[in-house]
C-alpha cells in the first residue's frame, strides 16, 4: 500500500472507531512500523486533519467527532445483514478491509439499533472449514495485489504438500470454491488461467510489473465450468 493510500485508509479507520487506536495497533493493522504510523499522523495533522492523542494505558489516536462519517440511514435489519456479511469475510483475503468497514458501520449505527443488532450478531457463529496453513502469506497482501493489478511471484505447494513450484501470476481476481478461497490469474509457467488455493501459497512477492489486462473472456470461459454467481 502506497503512503497516500495508507493515510486515506488510516483516516477512514479513525473516523469509524469508537475508541482510540494506539500506534502499535495501527502499525499491526497496516503492516508497517509504529514510527511510520507516527510520521503519517504527523503529516495528516499538518494537513489539517483533526487527529489528537489520548495519553494513558487506554490511550491512542482519535479523530474529532465533527470529522466523523454521516449516518448511513440503514435500518436495524440492514445493519445486521451488512455486519453479518462483513463478519463472514473474517477469514478471507479481505479480512482487514472488512474489519475497518465493520468498525465504521458500527460507529454510526443509531443507538436504538445497537443493542438488538449486537445481540443478534452474538447469536451467530461461523465455523471455518479450512484453517490457514502454517507459513501461509498474509491474506491482505492478495487483495492489495489484485487491486493494484500487479504481477505476483508465489511459491505454491502441490497436492501432496511436499513439493512446491514458483509461479509468476498475473492476478485477475478471487474465487470462492466450496470451502476454499482461490487466487485466479494467468500463470506464466503453465501459460493458462489457474486457480491457486490460498492456504497452499507459502510465499508471495508483489512485483513492480503491471501486466496489460488479459481478455476477460479467458476468465469467463474458465469459470463456465463452475456454478458461480456474481457479487456485483
Amino acid at each position: 500500500m502506497k503512503r497516500a493510500e495508507r493515510q486515506y485508509a488510516l483516516v477512514d479507520l479513525l473516523r469509524g472507531a469508537r475508541r482510540p487506536w494506539s500506534a502499535a495497533r495501527l502499525a499491526g493493522e497496516f503492516g508497517v512500523s509504529s514510527r511510520t504510523i507516527e510520521r503519517d499522523i504527523g503529516s495528516l495533522q499538518l494537513a489539517g486533519v483533526p487527529i489528537y492523542a489520548d495519553h494513558g494505558a487506554a490511550g491512542g489516536y482519535s479523530i474529532l467527532r465533527e470529522y466523523s462519517l454521516p449516518p448511513l440511514n440503514l435500518s436495524a435489519a440492514e445493519s445486521l445483514a451488512v455486519l453479518a456479511g462483513l463478519a463472514l469475510l473474517g477469514s478471507s483475503p479481505y479480512q482487514g478491509a472488512a474489519r475497518r468497514a465493520h468498525a465504521k458501520i458500527a460507529a454510526v449505527m443509531p443507538e436504538e439499533y445497537r443493542a438488538p443488532v449486537q445481540e443478534m450478531l452474538g447469536m451467530m457463529q461461523v465455523i471455518d472449514a479450512v484453517a490457514p496453513a502454517d507459513g501461509a502469506v498474509p491474506l491482505g497482501m492478495l487483495s492489495d495485489a489484485i487491486a493494484a493489478r500487479r504481477l505476483v511471484r508465489l511459491t505454491y505447494l502441490g497436492e501432496d504438500h511436499a513439493t512446491s513450484t514458483v509461479r509468476d501470476v498475473e492476478t485477475m481476481g478471487l474465487l470462492r470454491a466450496g470451502d476454499a478461497w482461490l487466487l485466479t490469474g494467468w500463470c506464466r509457467l503453465r501459460a493458462a488461467i489457474r486457480g491457486f488455493r490460498i492456504e497452499r501459497i507459502t510465499r508471495l512477492e508483489i512485483l513492480d510489473e503491471v501486466p496489460p489486462p488479459r481478455d476477460p473472456a479467458l476468465l469467463e470461459a474458465d469459470l463456465a465450468r463452475w456454478p458461480t454467481r456474481r457479487l456485483a
